[in-house]
């Protein structure tokens, strides 16, 4: 699924109507990773593969009135049903692929991405792509609501070494991708890295 995104859209799309209500109870776990990102108010920020805009709310507490809010996704089905709910009130919902960003260079303050990293056809090539859009000090969320051994027991797999959300895989991808890993936490409510953009 990783390196096609007909099948990413088929996939998703399939699911959209029904993604809020398998997974009702994220909210806090989403609240506390945009916490932890450290917008101020006035920032722009990208929820990039944005899904269902579930980080959208507490990404618009985050920046305020004056920031600027983006979520990007590449199926329309994810992002209707974002609009369905009521988030497109707080951001502009992109129909894009994340590997090729409409917005300028150094534009962002912040990119956070939910469950991104296993979708990204080019991981250190797609990386960069976002790290380009960032400014330099600028940061990056990898999130998902449980960590790396829940997920696989979730979806009836064993965790392996060759994940690429394992730390030993992760920091030197964000290294060799304009990322500076920051911390890196792996437990069974939430897997969460954080990352500055080098340079």
């Amino acid at each position: 699924m990783a390196h096609d995104h007909t099948h990413v859209r088929e996939f998703f799309g399939a699911r959209a109507a029904a993604w809020d209500t398998r997974f009702p109870d994220d909210g806090p776990a989403y609240a506390a990773a945009v916490a932890a990102l450290g917008l101020r108010p006035g920032d722009t920020v990208l929820d990039a593969g944005c899904g269902t805009g579930r980080a959208l709310p507490p990404l618009r507490d985050a920046v305020g009135g004056t920031g600027t809010v983006l979520g990007a996704d590449l199926t329309p089905e994810m992002l209707a049903a974002a609009a369905r709910a009521g988030r497109h009130r707080a951001g502009r919902l992109l129909l894009t692929d994340v590997a090729r960003l409409p917005v300028r260079s150094r534009a962002l303050d912040a990119v956070f991405g939910a469950g991104l990293i296993a979708h990204l056809p080019r991981p250190q090539e797609n990386l960069r792509e976002l790290a380009r859009a960032v400014r330099p000090g600028g940061r990056l969320a990898l999130f998902h609501p449980i960590g790396r051994a829940a997920l696989a027991a979730r979806q009836g797999r064993r965790i392996t070494e060759d994940d690429l959300r394992a730390e030993h895989r992760l920091r030197p991808l964000l290294a060799g991708s304009g990322w500076r890993m920051e911390s890196y936490t792996d437990e069974d409510t939430r897997f969460l890295a954080l990352a500055v953009r080098t340079g």
